[in-house]
């Protein structure tokens, strides 16, 4: 399992656009990945739930990778965070 954090800089938080792009990357690897913040998760893949998240500038988010890529997956997403968010 790997985990990381990351403070969403983004004025607009996790919004649809961004959002989306990420469940459509996150769907290129084996592993789950489950983001959390303020006590709720969803699995990044399913973009309703990730939107239901609610997430703003300024939250700090979790996100938890497990399986068989989970390392190369969770390097991914780190850059992806930094990138757009």
């Amino acid at each position: 399992m790997e985990t990381f954090t990351y403070t969403i800089r983004d004025q607009l938080g996790i919004h649809a656009r961004p959002a989306g792009i990420l469940a459509k990357k996150a769907k290129e690897f084996n592993s789950e990945i489950i983001l959390t913040c303020n006590q709720k998760s969803a699995n990044i893949t399913k973009l309703i739930a990730l939107m239901g998240l609610g997430v703003k500038c300024g939250d700090t988010v979790q996100l938890t990778v497990t399986g068989s890529d989970e390392k190369i997956a969770a390097e991914t997403m780190k850059q992806f965070f930094s990138e757009h968010f």
